[in-house]
């Protein structure tokens, strides 16, 4: 079942709420003691996931739920960053949010707070971590939404309670909206801390001025800082590349650049796009709770 996109979600008793999980969406099947792990375009996860298939080996035979596999990062945020350049060490976990068929019967037409009862009592008990439950949200929406802000989490998922499941449809019955907003960034440098770097330095093209934006720390996992800072290698410049820097106060939320704190600032020729997750512009023109997403490939910035 598909979700709309929408930038702002319904309210009232009709509605449920559940975090909108950076990952990939597959349906988890047990059939005849087998299991398969397959994606939304019906391709093979089991390969590709064989840790997440041998915890689902507990699940109800023939059985089939819907969810999404996703990395955490560091701080126990879902990343999709982490999951599209995992190493070895980022724990995978699979979050079950709904119920097709259960031991061989079609629930697909029950009511989703009947499917997530079913959930609940016949499915869960069976299974351990890696695998989890996505839950509903028990909170208003001003408030979830204020919550997500502050904790740099990528959206919410409204639902209708008394929703069928709709495979392949788009109804409505399900909405998505992103809280965070997202854009690309050039990246001009990095701060020294840790094995690679501690926190990346990026900015916009303003005509051709490169200007500072913002520092980031969030968002990288062990191995995605090792492949950026692979990629810093023959970029290094002496020459800091952000025309409004130095800054000449460190500003509330602790984003602004001083010439004291550039000591510790390495700079690279601005070439490297990267995609960011942030919550706000402020009115100075810097970002509030900032976090790297992925390095665009093949893309090279231009003035």
């Amino acid at each position: 079942m598909l979700l709309v996109r929408t930038e702002r979600l319904p309210e009232g008793p009709d509605w449920l709420y559940e975090l909108k999980l950076d990952g990939y969406r597959a349906l988890a099947i047990k059939s005849g003691g087998g299991v398969q792990l397959r994606s939304r375009n019906d391709k093979d996860f089991n390969t590709r996931y064989p840790g997440l298939v041998e915890a689902l080996g507990s699940m109800p035979d023939e059985t089939v739920f819907d969810g999404e596999v996703v990395a955490l990062d560091e701080e126990g945020r879902p990343s999709f960053n982490a999951l599209q350049n995992r190493g070895h060490g980022e724990p995978l976990h699979f979050f079950i949010f709904d119920l097709l068929i259960l031991n061989g019967r079609d629930v697909m037409a029950e009511p989703l707070v009947k499917r997530r009862d079913l959930i609940e009592k016949h499915v869960l008990p069976t299974l351990a971590d890696p695998i989890r439950y996505s839950p509903i949200l028990e909170a208003s929406l001003p408030n979830l939404i204020r919550s997500v802000k502050e904790q740099g989490l990528e959206g919410l998922v409204a639902k209708r309670r008394n929703s069928a499941y709709e495979p392949g449809q788009r109804s409505g019955a399900w909405r998505k909206m992103r809280v965070n907003r997202s854009q690309d960034f050039v990246i001009g440098g990095y701060t020294l801390g840790g094995r690679h770097f501690d926190a990346l330095i990026f900015g916009y093209w303003e005509g051709a001025k490169l200007m500072y934006a913002a520092r980031t720390r969030s968002g990288f996992t062990p191995a995605v800082r090792e492949q950026l800072h692979q990629r810093f290698r023959g970029l290094e410049t002496s020459v800091c590349p952000f025309a409004n820097l130095p800054e000449a106060r460190a500003r509330r939320w602790g984003d602004g650049l001083t010439a004291a704190k550039m000591k510790d600032g390495r700079w690279l020729r601005p070439v490297l796009v990267g995609q960011f997750e942030f919550v706000e512009w402020t009115q100075d023109r810097h970002l509030r709770h900032s976090r790297f997403v992925a390095l665009r490939p093949g893309l090279v910035s231009r003035p």
